[in-house]
């Protein structure tokens, strides 16, 4: 799977153009500079994106740079040298997980989100609150995925059994075709990004026993945990574990027999297949730098740096 994965990057930076001073004429915005470009925020998961959109925008050079203390997942290495004031500048692009992203702009914080999922209804709710609507746009497909310790021989669930163990009906993994062995259903902590999917597209509006696990932090809790716990089960997205951890050491599993992968994300075979999106502010200037680098990302000039990013382009 590494020797996969590095061979898709490599690809990537040829088809693309990865060199430093190469910036695809059709994506440019005209005036745009570190000192006027827009306050951004995003989801754990699409900090790539932003950051390589900013890059491509500002002229800032970039290669993509095995990572070996985590894992050897492959990241966006900035060249920080090239703009004076670059590293601060990108410092400034925040990374406040989805629902974080969310709650920034409704407060005016920032100008422009990109996250894995449109807006929940805690943060819809709280946006009437605040005589706020936002304007959302799909611009990436990502998958829904779900995650066991690498022993476990469970390789495939169909949506019913995944349904079964979050509703506590299904309690041994022999009763999946595993082993003899009580089954840990984890979740994520409220209003996550993963929280908010598995309440939506998997469970359909069930509502979900208060299982006493404490609900694992982050994007990484899921990974970590399951690394340990052979009885464990949990959710995360197809990006992050092609990206930002080492997927051989969770098994993914496959969901009515199709894994995720790419090209099943982007037929949309596989059956938790989902939509990452930008989203504004209604009332935003539609003139200021703000508007027109949202419009820039929701159009098909924008989808070689959504796929070189490592995501399926909607």
């Amino acid at each position: 799977m590494k020797k996969t994965i590095k061979a898709i990057m490599l690809s990537l930076c040829i088809l693309m153009g990865c060199a430093k001073d190469e910036v695809p004429d059709p994506f440019l915005i005209e005036g745009i500079s570190m000192e006027n470009y827009p306050k951004v925020d995003c989801s754990t998961s699409t900090q790539i994106l932003q950051s390589l959109i900013a890059c491509k925008l500002l002229g800032v050079g970039y290669d993509w740079k095995e990572n070996m203390l985590f894992g050897g997942y492959y990241d966006l290495n900035i060249q920080y040298d090239d703009l004076p004031g670059s590293l601060e500048f990108f410092k400034n692009l925040r990374v406040s997980t989805t629902h974080g992203a969310f709650t920034s702009l409704i407060d005016r914080e920032v100008d422009l989100i990109v996250t894995s999922r449109s807006i929940s209804r805690d943060e819809k709710a709280y946006a009437d609150e605040q005589d706020v609507t936002l304007d959302e746009t799909p611009i990436a497909l990502d998958g829904f995925i779900f995650i066991t310790h690498k022993n476990n021989p469970v390789k495939s669930l169909t949506k019913k059994q995944i349904q079964d163990i979050y509703m506590g009906e299904t309690t041994n993994w022999k009763e999946v075709g595993g082993r003899d062995l009580a089954i840990t259903p984890y979740i994520r902590e409220p209003n996550s990004g993963s929280q908010e999917k598995m309440e939506t597209i998997v469970m359909k509006g069930l509502e979900m026993p208060k299982w006493e696990f404490t609900p694992l932090l982050g994007m990484g809790g899921p990974f970590d945990r399951l690394r340990s716990d052979e009885s464990g089960i949990c959710y995360s997205l197809y990006y992050y574990n092609q990206f930002f951890v080492e997927p051989e050491l969770v098994n993914q599993l496959a969901v009515d027999g199709i894994t995720p992968t790419q090209q099943a994300i982007r037929n949309r075979t596989y059956p938790y297949t989902t939509e990452v999106y930008t989203a504004i502010r209604s009332d935003t200037d539609k003139n200021s730098m703000a508007y027109k680098l949202y419009r820039l990302i929701c159009s098909d000039k924008a989808k070689k740096i959504i796929e070189e990013s490592g995501y399926v382009p909607k």
